[in-house]
């Protein structure tokens, strides 16, 4: 996503610093959102397993696991709509600036942003491309298979850059 950007030689010429650092926050509390949403519908699909003692439940937990992502995810993003401003609250266009260049230089934060933003993209297409069964589509299940998909491209990248490339980016 930063890539979208342009970035200038140094942070008092940047241009866009509102925007670029409002994506960055919004889109890392949607993936942070995404994450415990995660969690949280792998700990219902297994306690549901465990209670009911079928490893039936385990596949229809697919569904909730998606939806709990979607909630998960709009949670998280609905949270850096009102941290953001309070936390930016009285800081000074350059430190602004100075937030939004630091983020683009970055390779790091870069890479990140490249892997899961490639992920939330691919894992609704792929989705989206399959057969449904019938199951209804709403903005819980969207959201839900953008956030894993998301988190599975922050997962592919950790794995790429550290297991595979031994740390180097």
């Amino acid at each position: 996503m930063s890539r979208f950007f342009p970035h200038t030689p140094y942070a008092e010429d940047q241009p866009l610093h509102r925007t670029i650092l409002t994506t960055h926050v919004l889109y890392r509390g949607f993936q942070a959102g995404a994450i415990g949403g995660i969690m949280n519908g792998m700990v219902r699909s297994l306690v549901t397993t465990i209670r009911t003692g079928s490893s039936s439940t385990m596949f229809a937990g697919w569904s909730a696991l998606q939806r709990s992502t979607g909630i998960g995810s709009v949670v998280g993003l609905g949270a850096m709509v009102v941290i953001l401003p309070l936390r930016m609250w009285g800081k000074t266009e350059i430190e602004w600036k100075d937030r939004s260049w630091r983020l683009l230089e970055n390779k790091g934060q870069m890479a990140v942003d490249d892997w899961s933003l490639s992920g939330a993209v691919l894992m609704p297409l792929y989705m989206f491309m399959r057969k449904h069964n019938g199951e209804r589509l709403g903005w819980k299940m969207a959201m839900g298979r953008a956030g894993i998909g998301s988190t599975a491209g922050i997962i592919g990248y950790l794995g790429w850059t550290y297991l595979i490339n031994g740390g180097a980016l």
